[in-house]
């Protein structure tokens, strides 16, 4: 059976769906022409022409739903020259009876079990069951691994990509490297520090620093002049003085102003003797100014190439490439510039005075650390420009060990506790979906059996027979049912045998195609599914009906209600929707009701107050009488402003009437100017006597003329010394009257 039906963006209900919810064996619904009854009846006939609406069934298993409203009787009575032959299972062939009845009674066990399982596996909503726990297992999964992508998101997102925007996808992309990661696992400090530049912007290659050779300028200190004590020739006649006096680099200075000096001695003006010039000529010799060369080359030199060096290494500091510590080398050049310096005083020394013997500062140890900090930062630059030639791969590379870190490090216990569960309700599910399968495909081959039992026991006659009588009870005796020439449809003729359809009143026409309905719940309009469970509606089916038909048809229909609560037939629930009062009375009425809705049944009614329909929930059935109805409406405060006005002329026509004796005219002359003619307006229905309670006349009135008529219905009452029954009827409605 239907539990629930919801209904949106159809004829007059807007895109707020209006629900119809907690629907037992019996729904009851009332409404006044046009308020939206039809449409829902085409959702229940034809549910998938309504993409918009939802018919919930019980335990996902959808009846038969059998119709009758004005489609209904389009299609079988007007678009059709004959009517369909209603099958009906013969009486006589009671052994194929029996056999349908205990392949029925296995169709309805398969159906609980298919239902059963069904429940099991997918809830009463489609979201429960072990689909239901699977689903919460995902999430649960889903929520574990978006944790962990917020937790790295910043530093890792490069291997995130794609990935980074939906947490379904993100557990998705968990789940497949679960199954095929086979990376190294990396340390998360690792990974971050790659990630840097290979997920940071595009790089790009770097230059790679020249090689500061400093060995020339380290071979300088052992060169054997620094330790050499330059001295004249041993021979000559001053060299005893020279060397007794010790001041060989003095005597070799004055000699640049001895030359000069024409004779004379630079450091006690004495005149000389030619012999003395000779004998410093010769103390000097070419030995001595060939030491005296090197010394000054070695010291020309060791400048020139310090000075190099220093340039060099100034220019990389300037400019310092990336993966160098800049701050290092500029010590280790600080401390290369003192010595350097040093030596450079050293060798100056030297020049001055060659008959030193000196010692440079040694250069090795700053030169070493120098040329270790340009190899350690020439091979970063190689790995790093191998990565650029290679960053698609190093990418590929790092993605990977970043999802297996996750994997590994993150999610491990959380992923086989995961596939624990999950193996298990897949297997569970499987199952079921397996015995689903199984059990509606033995279902199928029982129905197929059913329709072939039914085939050969089923006839049209037994339908004609009944409904004839029927026609003849009621006094429709102008014409009759006869079966056409191909024997499986109906005919309408007079007793002439002339065809009828054409003929019958609006009033013939409605019962007849009723009656067929009727009779189309016990059959089928085939040879086969007379005995399939259905869900039966009628909308609305005593239109255009005299009032003595009106309770037949009623009659009939409470006769379904019996066979539902009996369980006796294949209708399993029926909806009444209805315009008419009375008629929603005579079907509604059940002595064991007391003053709110039995289990059995439920009662709603639809209202159209503006240009869209709402449907209301009524705890107990709305419809008490005709006049309390009326008077229902206007108490109201989402009140029609095109229907209020028959509204109240119904309600003055209803109680003046029985009331009798006035004279509508004279209350009128009560009142003045508008407001009088507003009271002729309104008692004009009491002077015509000819109205039902529920004829339509409509005029479209604005909310302030709405304030007007509703004062001059109250002051109808009071100039008419009946307020106490106005009060009465209203309620505490009465005392807060918009006039």
């Amino acid at each position: 059976m239907i539990e629930s039906i919801t209904i949106a963006d159809v004829a007059t209900y807007d895109s707020t769906p209006q629900l119809l919810d907690g629907l037992s064996q019996f729904t009851f619904v009332f409404g006044s022409n046009a308020s939206g009854k039809t449409t829902i009846s085409r959702v229940i006939a034809d549910e998938d022409s309504f993409p918009t609406c939802k018919v919930t069934w019980q335990r996902g298993t959808r009846l038969q739903p059998m119709v009758y409203n004005l489609d209904f009787v389009d299609k079988n009575f007007h678009q059709s020259a004959q009517l369909k032959g209603v099958f009906t299972l013969g009486e006589k062939h009671e052994d194929i009876l029996m056999k349908i009845a205990a392949a029925r009674t296995e169709v309805d066990v398969l159906t609980r079990k298919i239902e059963t399982l069904t429940h099991g596996l997918q809830g009463d909503d489609g979201t429960g069951g072990k689909k239901g726990e699977l689903a919460t297992l995902e999430s649960a999964l889903k929520d574990k691994c978006w944790e962990q992508k917020q937790k790295h998101d910043a530093a890792l997102k490069g291997a995130f990509e794609g990935y980074r925007g939906s947490a379904e996808k993100f557990k998705s992309k968990v789940i497949h490297e679960w199954a095929s990661n086979s990376a190294m696992l990396v340390s998360l400090a690792e990974l971050e520090k790659r990630a840097e530049t290979v997920f940071g912007p595009t790089p790009v290659a770097e230059r790679l620093i020249p090689l500061v050779e400093t060995a020339t300028l380290v071979t300088y200190e052992s060169d054997p002049i620094l330790k050499k004590r330059v001295i004249g020739k041993d021979d000559v006649d001053i060299a005893a003085l020279i060397k007794k006096l010790g001041n060989s680099d003095w005597v070799r200075e004055g000699r640049t102003f001895y030359e000069v000096s024409e004779g004379v001695c630079p450091f006690c003006q004495q005149s000389t003797k030619e012999a003395f010039a000779q004998s410093l000529n010769e103390y000097f010799d070419e030995a001595f100014e060939t030491d005296s060369k090197a010394i000054e080359e070695l010291s020309t030199n060791y400048k020139t190439e310090s000075a190099r060096i220093q340039q060099q290494i100034a220019e990389i500091i300037a400019t310092p490439p990336k993966f160098l510590d800049a701050t290092k080398l500029k010590a280790e050049k600080e401390l290369f510039d003192s010595r350097v310096t040093i030596n450079i005083q050293q060798l100056a020394g030297k020049k001055r005075e060659p008959s030193q013997s000196v010692e440079l500062e040694s250069l090795s140890n700053v030169s070493t650390a120098i040329k270790t900090l340009v190899d350690d930062t020439n091979a970063l630059v190689a790995e790093h420009n191998k990565m650029v030639a290679n960053l698609s791969q190093e990418r590929i590379m790092l993605t990977a060990q970043v999802w297996k870190y996750l994997l590994e490090e993150e999610l491990k216990g959380d992923l086989a506790a995961y596939k624990s569960s999950r193996d298990g309700l897949n297997k569970a599910i499987v199952a079921m979906e397996t015995q689903i399968k199984e059990a509606k495909t033995e279902k199928e081959r029982k129905q197929t059996e059913i329709r072939e039992f039914e085939r050969q026991t089923t006839s049209i006659q037994p339908t004609i027979d009944e409904i004839n009588a029927l026609l003849s009870s009621f006094g429709f005796r102008g014409f009759f049912l006869a079966k056409a020439e191909d024997g499986a449809s109906y005919k309408l003729v007079r007793s002439d045998g002339s065809d009828a359809k054409a003929t019958l009143s609006e009033g013939e026409r409605s019962f007849v195609t009723f009656l067929y309905f009727y009779h189309l719940l016990k059959g089928s309009d085939s040879e086969s599914g007379i005995t399939t469970d259905r869900v039966v509606v009628f909308d609305d089916p005593v239109s255009s009906l005299d009032s003595d038909i009106l309770f037949i048809v009623g009659s009939l229909i409470k006769g379904v209600f019996e066979e539902v609560r009996a369980g006796s037939g294949h209708i399993k629930q029926v909806f009444v929707l209805t315009h008419n009062v009375y008629f929603h009375r005579e079907v509604t009425f059940n002595p064991r009701r007391r003053d709110v809705a039995m289990s059995e049944e439920t009662f709603w009614v639809v209202r159209k107050p503006g240009l869209l329909s709402e449907l209301e929930k009524c705890p107990s059935n709305p419809i008490k009488t005709s006049y309390e109805l009326l008077w229902s409406e206007v108490r109201r405060s989402d009140r029609s402003n095109v229907s209020i006005q028959n509204t109240l002329r119904r309600i003055l026509e209803n109680y003046f009437k029985i009331l009798g004796g006035f004279d509508m005219d004279q209350l009128c002359g009560m009142f003045a100017g508008k407001e009088k003619m507003i009271c002729r307006s309104l008692c004009s229905w009491v002077h015509a006597g000819s109205h039902y309670a529920l004829d339509d006349l409509y005029v479209s009135i604005d909310d302030s003329m709405v304030n007007t008529y509703l004062k001059v219905f109250k002051g109808i009452f009071e100039k008419a010394g009946h307020i106490a029954h106005y009060k009465m009827m209203m309620g505490d409605a009465s005392e807060g009257d918009a006039h």
